[in-house]
């Protein structure tokens, strides 16, 4: 059986390596760029999913430990598998510009906090 410790760790590292990814992927690129490039859209599509997986099995009372809105990340990875008729791609770009880097952030400093 799983330590769910150590699986929170492995899941929270699957998540600052997908987050690092999408942010490869959009360097020095315009909103017009990723919105007209409709593979890279679907490689970010899937770092978001990975993302939204990922959280949903780190334990709880070591987010919990963190202000910050868990729920969106798994509701995001949600909307992207099951509504993606209706994924508006620039605001999965402000998503990218806006909440990623904090994410990351956030990331970092509960890895080095809690392990």
């Amino acid at each position: 059986m799983r330590n769910s410790h150590e699986e929170s760790y492995e899941r929270l590292k699957h998540t600052e390596k997908a987050i690092a990814t999408i942010l490869n992927y959009t360097a020095g690129i315009q909103e017009s760029d990723f919105s007209g490039n409709l593979l890279l859209i679907d490689a970010v599509l899937f770092q978001f999913t990975v993302i939204g997986e990922a959280i949903k099995h780190v334990e709880s009372e070591k987010l919990s430990n963190y202000d910050y809105p868990w729920y969106k990340i798994r509701a995001f990875r949600n909307f992207i598998a099951h509504e993606y008729y209706e994924i508006n791609n620039q605001a999965v770009w402000n998503v990218i510009k806006q909440d990623v880097p904090k994410l990351k952030k956030l990331i970092e400093t509960i890895l080095r906090n809690e392990f």
